[in-house]
């Protein structure tokens, strides 16, 4: 595939950076985005090879790898993560496909409601928006603990209840944030509190992303055409069933795709999902 092009933009509060791959073999099909959140653009390099027909975009959120802060709000808002996508779609060139996974789900469900006319297609992966599970008052509450953690505590004990809840199959239990979780140096993690409060996860965007409710009626109003996807092995984990949520609050079925909430990974991040039939059923899905 071809090499990207770096670019960077200037949005309200920070300063965008993203790639811009072009096609090594053109079949004239849209140029498609690839988003995350709290990923970044590194994350995409296995699923960005396997569309070299057509222009692939990729770009890093706000706090996040390449793209820098310049606000001092402790938290961003999926709303003001949806503009800084807008910004570089329209600086590349839309409409666009867009895929989104996890929390840049949440934040391209807010983009097609404000900017529909920029997104053709949008496949948002595992939303994890909490409140549309049928165990929301307390799957909101865990969030809700987790930052507490975060704040009182640190990183450590923090990220690992984090990773608890979303490996936690079925619905979550009532006073989760409050149990011990396990010793964070077991999953690599500093058991002692530096004092930094400035995680892109637990500090910025857990909150606002988890407990985010989409306009569904902007959503069901939009030209776009919207695909809610799950993973075939993600079960009854808590985005799962976020999506499930939300797909149902749409009138849509949701697509399955292989592999879990991490399928399209090729070793990214030391991860290995199932990318080459992942990004076949993407191919498929946007073929519609």
């Amino acid at each position: 595939m071809t090499q990207p092009v770096t670019h960077t933009l200037d949005a309200p509060g920070a300063v965008i950076t993203y790639d811009v791959r072009p096609p090594s073999a053109p079949s004239g099909g849209a140029p498609l985005m690839l988003i995350g959140s709290p990923m970044d653009a590194s994350g995409f390099v296995t699923l960005a090879g396997h569309f070299s027909d057509r222009p692939v975009i990729t770009y890093d959120p706000r706090g996040t790898g390449r793209s820098t802060r310049t606000d001092p709000a402790p938290e961003s808002t999926p709303g003001q993560h949806a503009d800084d996508v807008r910004r570089v779609i329209e600086a590349v060139g839309g409409p666009v496909d867009l895929f989104a996974s996890s929390g840049g789900a949440v934040n391209a469900l807010a983009l097609v409601a404000a900017h529909p006319g920029l997104v053709r297609t949008l496949v948002a992966h595992e939303p994890p928006a909490v409140r549309f599970t049928p165990d929301h008052e307390d799957a909101e509450a865990a969030v809700r603990g987790i930052r507490g953690l975060y704040e009182k505590s640190g990183l450590g004990p923090a990220m690992v209840k984090f990773i608890q809840i979303v490996s936690l199959k079925g619905p979550v239990p009532p006073g989760f944030a409050d149990e011990p979780g396990p010793d964070p140096g077991t999953f690599g993690l500093p058991a002692e509190d530096d004092g930094a409060r400035d995680d892109v996860l637990l500090g910025q965007n857990l909150v606002t992303c988890c407990l985010y409710e989409p306009d569904f009626d902007a959503l069901r109003a939009a030209p776009t055409r919207v695909v809610v996807a799950v993973g075939a092995e993600s079960a009854d984990e808590l985005a799962c069933r976020s999506a499930r949520g939300v797909a149902e609050r749409l009138g849509l079925s949701p697509a399955v795709f292989p592999g879990n909430h991490s399928g399209f990974l090729g070793g990214e991040y030391g991860q290995h999902g199932d990318p080459v039939p992942f990004a076949a059923t993407l191919r498929e899905v946007l073929a519609g």
